[in-house]
């Protein structure tokens, strides 16, 4: 059965499902097929742990046929029953999607293998937007072990990122082509005509801005070969990024973009303030609006023919 959508923006997914449950009422069992609400779209699941957390059950949900990394904490609004009834609604919703989409991208949508590359590359961008952003609204202090979790930072990713993050997936996943490596502009060039333009508009350079700026450039050079690269990419990260090169000489916007959806995640682990917190969060979304103000000269049109034949570790599961 293909993955299927939902028309409604990803804010609103938590109000979608039209029958939430009562919060002290378990309305699913561990080990259940359910259909799972994530972005603009519905998948199959399957509960593999359920547990009351401040009055309120909270569901592990493993997304059937996609990799473990996806695997999340969800709350009753996010699931629906494995009826017929409702898968029918799924199927309709991603046949809805698919027309949707494809007036806008001109790519075909009656496929299934289009409503399975579409979906991929929302949960890439909506991973942030929604899993993120939603846990931290509806699972915020809860047991200690998953504290760190629900601090995350919500990073909105403007609309034509988001559209930018879809068609790189679609480059490298689905077209087998790479970024033409060395960026120009690299991600250090980026960060430096930052640091300009907050410093003219400021009317100063201030120590805050050029400290956030070297944390970014810092994730970047260490998540890049952990979290940042589809498959494909790997075997031309070992080629052009040699011994005590930094990527972030050799990359450029379109791998510096992938970085603000895990940011969320990789700061859940970092002991900052709440007010801190706010600061930064405002502070990266000042920088992704000046990505997309300089979107048609910091990031390629098209990218070259790839040398590559794996999948995407992010993708679907065999």
């Amino acid at each position: 059965m293909g993955s299927s959508s939902k028309e409604e923006t990803a804010t609103d997914a938590d109000t979608s499902s039209g029958d939430t449950p009562p919060s002290n009422s378990n309305l699913f069992s561990e080990g259940e097929r359910v259909l799972a609400y994530h972005g603009p779209r519905i998948y199959e699941a399957k509960v593999q742990k359920a547990e009351l957390r401040k009055k309120e059950w909270k569901y592990f949900v493993h997304y059937l046929g996609w990799n473990k990394n996806w695997d999340e904490w969800v709350g009753a609004d996010r699931l629906m029953k494995h009826t017929e009834e409702n898968v029918i609604k799924q199927q309709a919703l991603d046949k809805k999607q698919g027309v949707d989409k494809s007036s806008k991208s001109g790519r075909s949508a009656q496929t299934k293998p289009k409503s399975s590359a579409d979906a991929k590359a929302d949960k890439e961008d909506l991973k942030n937007t929604v899993a993120k952003g939603k846990k931290r609204k509806s699972d915020s202090g809860v047991e200690k072990d998953n504290s760190s979790m629900e601090k995350l930072v919500k990073i909105q990713i403007p609309s034509t990122l988001k559209k930018q993050l879809v068609d790189d997936w679609e480059f490298v996943t689905q077209q087998d082509k790479l970024v033409k490596l060395p960026r120009s502009p690299n991600v250090d060039d980026i960060l430096t005509k930052y640091l300009e333009y907050r410093s003219k508009k400021d009317g100063t350079m201030t120590d805050s801005i050029g400290e956030i700026l070297k944390g970014i450039r810092c994730y970047f050079d260490k998540a890049l070969p952990v979290m940042l690269l589809y498959k494909k990419e790997r075997q031309q990260y070992q080629d052009v990024v040699l011994d005590d090169v930094s990527p972030s000489t050799i990359y450029g916007a379109e791998h510096l973009l992938r970085l603000f959806v895990k940011f969320p995640e990789l700061l859940a682990y970092v002991n900052i303030e709440e007010e801190t917190l706010t600061r930064l969060q405002q502070k990266l979304m000042d920088f992704l609006k000046f990505l997309q103000k300089n979107q048609s000269t910091f990031f390629l049109s098209a990218y070259d023919g790839s040398r590559g034949s794996e999948g995407k570790g992010k993708g679907k599961d065999d």
